[in-house]
């Protein structure tokens, strides 16, 4: 078996890859580089599940970021146990090729509970007073103490939120260098997450001297990683799940169905709280991809002609719509919306601000019945950010109860780029870069055989 090095570096595409990003271009030099032609939706859950089974949303089952759980009348995002990932994962089939292949898997999503034979995840702390704190979650367990020992605590607020930067993805990088040497894996699967921060803030635009920032930045951090794995004698392939296009604002498609008497609220303390169970028809957002949840099927075909009439709406997928595109499973919508391309795909359900949730306001990746890419910035309206969001933590750390309500609620437009479709140019989209050229298909590879692929890397074309 020959040890070989994955690397996700999210939001990595043909177009990004130049004069900002040296070490990234003489490995597709000495190698190849080709365009990887991903799954709908893409996003971070369904294409790692892809890439790791070999297979679609429809046979894996993770149809977006999260879903809504029927059973229990609930839309749930970011859940972390590897059982909902159905199919022999990349790891399990490595194993059952040769016994004494080993896995390390990084923070790639799904990591709780795995067969991997070391994994890291982030996992926050939340103590019974309100509080989180920044954490993640190893196995063997053993393995956090001896990370943060090393590395310090995982810098969870610099992983997302407004405070997102490189920290996060140098935590990651130092931990996955630390396992290579400490651990010797077979195969390692490390994830990078910081292109994905200021993509989404900014768009994707090279003549931004922040973007170019960023891209010299996560290169610096590969380029350690791979002179690591030279100088180890492993092999090195980066990928990336998705491409991060421009974008002009938000669909408000929980607002329309609202308008329309579709979604039911209870009004809690004066605020507006959605009732999955209780609405005839509500949407799951997710970028620019989302699930419509019709729980009265006589209606479906009125919700169908609602969603199609919303302006930014490219197409809306019924049953056979979604065979077509791979997403025919239990845990998706009825019905299945795609954005245009500049486009995006908001949960926001009140017509009210003053009536919004709680959480709406605030960094809260699980409560939120959808996606929120505005949780990347601080309030704009706010006159002095960051000295509030010290006051509000320091509150916090003198046993005060108080909200981190530093999220607008009024500025859709603030987002500049987005995924989730697909991209319209290839170039625009996620790739494979590996040191072996001669392992890597000419033209497109599709995200289905990306775990084949690691697989020949790893058993030299023999698996």
């Amino acid at each position: 078996m020959k040890p070989t090095l994955v690397i996700l570096v999210v939001g990595l595409s043909p177009s990004l890859v130049g004069s900002h990003t040296p070490h990234l271009k003489r490995l597709a030099e000495r190698g190849a580089l080709r365009p990887l032609k991903t799954v709908v939706p893409a996003v971070t859950c369904s294409a790692q599940s892809t890439l790791v089974t070999g297979t679609l949303p429809s046979e894996h089952g993770i149809v977006a970021n999260g879903w809504y759980f029927r059973d229990l009348a609930e839309v749930l995002l970011w859940r972390q146990p590897n059982q909902l990932v159905q199919g022999e994962k990349i790891w399990d089939a490595g194993k059952r090729k040769n016994p004494d292949f080993t896995c390390a898997k990084m923070f790639w999503w799904y990591n709780m509970y795995s067969t991997a034979d070391w994994s890291a995840t982030p996992r926050p702390m939340y103590p019974a007073d309100g509080r989180k704190i920044p954490d993640h979650y190893t196995f063997p367990g053993s393995l956090r103490d001896e990370l943060d020992a090393k590395l310090g605590k995982f810098p969870l607020f610099k992983f997302w939120g407004p405070l997102a930067d490189i920290t996060s993805s140098a935590w990651i990088a130092k931990a996955t260098l630390h396992i290579m040497q400490s651990r010797n894996p077979t195969l390692t699967l490390s994830y990078l997450p910081h292109l994905d921060y200021n993509l989404q803030r900014l768009g994707p635009d090279l003549e931004d001297p922040r973007i170019q920032q960023d891209l010299k930045q996560i290169d610096d951090l590969c380029g350690e990683m791979i002179e690591a794995a030279d100088r180890d004698g492993r092999q090195v392939i980066v990928v990336s799940e998705y491409g991060i296009t421009p974008v002009s604002d938000a669909i408000h498609i929980n607002r329309a169905l609202r308008q329309a008497g579709l979604i039911a609220v209870r009004e809690e303390l004066g605020r507006d709280v959605f009732d999955a169970g209780a609405s005839a028809a509500f949407a799951m957002a997710d970028h620019q991809l989302a699930h419509i949840y019709v729980n009265q099927p006589d209606r479906l075909e009125d919700v169908k002609k609602l969603i199609e009439s919303l302006d930014g709406v490219e197409t809306v997928l019924d049953a056979e719509g979604k065979r077509n595109a791979g997403l025919d499973h239990s845990r998706s919508g009825e019905l299945v919306a795609i954005s245009k391309a500049d486009r995006w795909f908001s949960y926001y359900y009140w017509l009210d601000d003053e009536k919004a949730p709680d959480y709406a306001r605030t960094v809260d990746i699980h409560r939120k019945p959808g996606y929120d890419p505005v949780e990347l910035f601080v309030d704009p309206a706010l006159q002095f950010p960051m000295l509030t969001m010290a006051w509000k933590l320091a509150k916090r750390k003198m046993g005060f109860r108080n909200l981190l309500d530093v999220i607008s609620l009024k500025d859709s437009q603030i987002v500049r780029g987005s995924h989730g479709r697909l991209t319209d140019d290839p170039d625009d989209g996620p790739l494979v870069i590996s040191s072996r050229s001669d392992l890597l298909p000419t033209g497109t590879i599709d995200a289905t055989n990306f775990k084949q692929l690691v697989l020949d890397h790893v058993f030299d074309g023999e698996a």
